[in-house]
This record gives C-alpha cells, sequence and structure tokens, in this order.
C-alpha cells in the first residue's frame, strides 16, 4: 500500500512564475519576510481532488509554485492514498489539502488525524477542507467547522478582519468578496480572526448573524488553519484573501517548531 501511494504523487512541474498574483507591496512584503523561517525546508504534503467545482487542480498551479518558491520540498498527490504512507505521514510538517465533499476510508482518516495530532500542521480553505468527508465527524472535530449553507450562492459581502493583533491578520482592513458566503456551524474554541455578518436577504431568519471567516486551532500537537474564503481560484486576486491563506500556511507549517499558543477562549463561557 505505501508503494502505491508513492506512486500517486505527482511532481508537478509548472512554468516559472505559474500562479503567482500580484498584491500591494506592503502586502507581498509581510509575506516574503515571514516564509524563509517557515517555510524553507519544511516538508509539505498537498493533496487535492473531490469535486472540480472548486477548482482543485488549479490550485496546485497557484498554490504550488509559491510553496517552492519558499524553500519548501513539496509533494502533490491526486489521491487521498497519501494518507496510508506512515513513512510520509511521519515526516510532513504541513498537510495542505483541498478536497470537496467526497469520502475518505477509515484508514486514510486514521492516517491523517494521526499525523495532525502528533504534530503536522494542516492547512486550508472553503469547502477544500471545510465541506470534506461529511460523514467523518472526528475529521470535523479536527478542522473545528463544517460548512452548511451559502445563502444566495455567489454573491457580494464584507470580510470583518476582529482581531489584528494576530500575525495572519495583523495589519490588514476589512475587504469586500465577491464570492460564496460560507455559513458555517463552528467549534466555540477556536480562535477567530476574521468574521462576515449575514444581511438576511436570501434566508431571513438568520439576519445579523456573524459567522467566522477565518480561524485556527489545535488538533492534539498539530496546528489547524482554516479560511473560508476561495471558492474559485479568482478569489485569490482579492489581495487580502491570499495574504491570509498564505500567512495561514507560513503559521501551521511551523506547528512541530514553535511553542503551542494558548488562546483558548470559550465563546460560552460559564
Amino acid at each position: 500500500m505505501k508503494s502505491q501511494a508513492r506512486r500517486n504523487f505527482i511532481k508537478t512541474s509548472v512554468v516559472a512564475g505559474a500562479g503567482v498574483l500580484l498584491v500591494p507591496d506592503i502586502v507581498s512584503a509581510s509575506v516574503s519576510s515571514r516564509s524563509e523561517s517557515a517555510l524553507a525546508g519544511k516538508k509539505v504534503l498537498y493533496v487535492y481532488g473531490g469535486w472540480e467545482g472548486h477548482e482543485p487542480k488549479q490550485s496546485v498551479d497557484l498554490f504550488v509554485p509559491w510553496l517552492r518558491s519558499q524553500g519548501a520540498d513539496v509533494k502533490v498527490s491526486d489521491s487521498l492514498d497519501a494518507y496510508l504512507d506512515e513513512e510520509l505521514m511521519d515526516s510532513v510538517d504541513l498537510i495542505v489539502q483541498i478536497w470537496t465533499m467526497g469520502t475518505i476510508s477509515g484508514e486514510q482518516e486514521k492516517g491523517l488525524l494521526a499525523a495532525v495530532k502528533k504534530g503536522a500542521g494542516l492547512a486550508g480553505w472553503h469547502g477544500g477542507i471545510g465541506d470534506s468527508f461529511r460523514n467523518n465527524v472526528e475529521y470535523q472535530f479536527m478542522v473545528g467547522g463544517q460548512w452548511v449553507a451559502h445563502p444566495g450562492g455567489v454573491i457580494d459581502y464584507t470580510v470583518h478582519v476582529s482581531d489584528q493583533t494576530d500575525p495572519v491578520t495583523k495589519g490588514l482592513n476589512d475587504f469586500a468578496m465577491h464570492s460564496e458566503q460560507y455559513y458555517m456551524h463552528v467549534d466555540p474554541n477556536v480562535k477567530v480572526l476574521a468574521t462576515t455578518k449575514f444581511s438576511g436577504e436570501h434566508s431571513a431568519w438568520i439576519e445579523g448573524s456573524v459567522i467566522p471567516v477565518v480561524w485556527k486551532k489545535y488538533y492534539g500537537d498539530g496546528r489547524v488553519f482554516y479560511s473560508s474564503l476561495g471558492h474559485v481560484m479568482k478569489d485569490f486576486e482579492v489581495p487580502e484573501a491570499l495574504e491570509i491563506m498564505q500567512r495561514g500556511i507560513l503559521w501551521a507549517a511551523e506547528s512541530k517548531y514553535q511553542p503551542r499558543e494558548k488562546w483558548l477562549s470559550p465563546v460560552y463561557g460559564g
């Protein structure tokens, strides 16, 4: 099974500069300065597949060149069998997954959960980790939330940067999106970095609801980062959306190397 998993790895070959988006100097500079220590020499597993509407293959062309440009050793797999390779999963520093819906076997899920619990970082966006494997509740416990609706489909909405002190969102202001506004069921113990408010235009009973857009959390010893932005790759032409995702990847990549952050703050108190 290990050999089969290894055969599924795809060493992508892309034209230099492919998938790179231009962002304002003040934004791109912050990514560059952090990336040298966060990704250089790190082993990254990039797993893509599932529902094609979220452009999993196109995401490879956008994010893998960037990961490699920062010095990461990236393996790309279009199969969940990568999670069966114990030697690989023990060695990775970071897993980036974009796999919407679909199914995962018990053994595949076990391999993924074990790697993160032992300290590998996990990062992803939108349905790529926030709407994967709908029958797997332990997986959802790891991610910290699950997509349940996007009222109105692709609409205009605002993302509110609610935490401007965290390195992932520091220096960023509120910004507009034209995409799916994700309504999520969310773990009350995640550290929320950005939110969005629903107007009620498309579902009147949720008018005024504030739902997390960006968060980070732990699962065991592993750092988990999630952003609901990124329905299609064009969404990352919004500089803040791309910046947040890149910074989140950088944060998750240091899971095995930086002290555990202490910010557990339950929403419901008690």
